[in-house]
């Protein structure tokens, strides 16, 4: 069973600790990459030996972060893991399951964090990894916030919160941003970088996902789809398709968004978008996966058919509580 700790005591421990080792999800986006680098750049300012090892390629939009990657010159005596809510979303390649085994922090903002780790950092309130390493660093681990650092964290906390749009996206998480705007963060340019920028393959993508668009349940959920074959030929990088998500849920009327996203080994991976009232996170953990109380997701092995099925059988169900809890009122 996993220890739980407070901000003070896990930095306690890392401060303690060398030749650290930072493990990030698979399919990796601006939370995973920003505070692995984050936190890797605070470390080495603390003399400490520190790199960042990951399953997939970074995104070519991420690519202004100048990573620290491990390249197997020390043996990792403790592991980090941020930004990882449970074993499967590791990924297989780059030996990362060898180190998963020995994790011994996780640094996290899902409530649905499986405890893999010897110990956790969890708060949910968190928008972002980045949210919590923006006070972290500075205030537990005693290093200043550089321009470097406040990059890498400013980049999570802008691509977990949409810009900020997300209701996930607190009076805290402004108070961040800002915090890492005065430490020098480029704000405007990596707004630039990672909200206006949208290459040809990803408008083909988001073409290709609007003719696939339906709707269910009196229009109250719309899901939109992408099989691996649409995906290969547009071209697009699974970052790109990110924020894909949103859109959806973004419909007038709309209570539940749902992308699904078919992966190179036939499964689909499912991201859940919903309303205020909707849990989207009640969606997903019935089938395997977790998240957050208006954003989640999972992955459901089987044809697209089965997906479907699977998935609005679970957004049915939670429709359906919805309206009990509203006629009892």
């Amino acid at each position: 069973m996993t220890e739980s700790l407070d901000r003070q005591t896990a930095a306690a421990r890392l401060r303690a600790a060398d030749d650290i080792l930072i493990l990030s999800h698979k399919n990796p986006d601006g939370d995973t990459i920003g505070s692995a680098l984050g936190l890797c750049l605070a470390l080495r300012a603390l003399g400490k030996n520190a790199a960042v090892l990951c399953s997939d390629p970074i995104p070519k939009m991420y690519e202004y972060l100048d990573i620290n990657w491990y390249d197997g010159s020390f043996e990792p005596s403790f592991v980090v893991a941020v930004d990882v809510a449970s074993i499967q979303l590791f990924g297989e390649n780059n030996n990362v399951q060898e180190y998963v085994k020995r994790a011994n922090l996780c640094i996290d903002h899902h409530g649905s964090n499986s405890g893999y780790a010897y110990a956790t950092l969890v708060e949910p309130q968190a928008a972002a990894v980045c949210e919590i390493l923006t006070d972290l660093i500075p205030d537990n681990l005693g290093v200043p916030l550089t321009p470097a650092i406040a990059n890498c964290l400013y980049t999570g906390v802008a691509t977990d919160t949409g810009c900020f749009r997300f209701t996930s996206a607190t009076a805290k998480t402004h108070l961040a941003a800002a915090r890492l705007i005065e430490a020098g963060a480029e704000a405007g340019r990596l707004n630039e970088i990672l909200f206006e920028c949208r290459s040809h393959s990803r408008i083909e993508a988001e073409r290709e996902a609007l003719e696939s668009l339906e709707y269910f349940f009196d229009d109250r959920c719309a899901m939109i789809c992408l099989t691996r074959d649409q995906i290969v030929q547009t071209g697009v990088a699974n970052a790109e398709l990110e924020d894909l998500t949103s859109l959806p849920r973004s419909i007038e009327g709309v209570e539940v968004g749902l992308t699904l996203r078919q992966q190179p080994d036939g499964s689909f991976k499912i991201s859940v978008r919903t309303s205020r009232n909707v849990d989207a996170c009640a969606i997903a953990r019935r089938l395997g996966g977790g998240g957050h109380n208006r954003a989640a997701g999972c992955e459901i092995s089987g044809n697209l058919d089965n997906a479907k099925r699977a998935i609005l059988q679970e957004v049915q169900k939670e429709l359906a509580r919805c309206d009990e809890e509203a006629d009892s009122e």
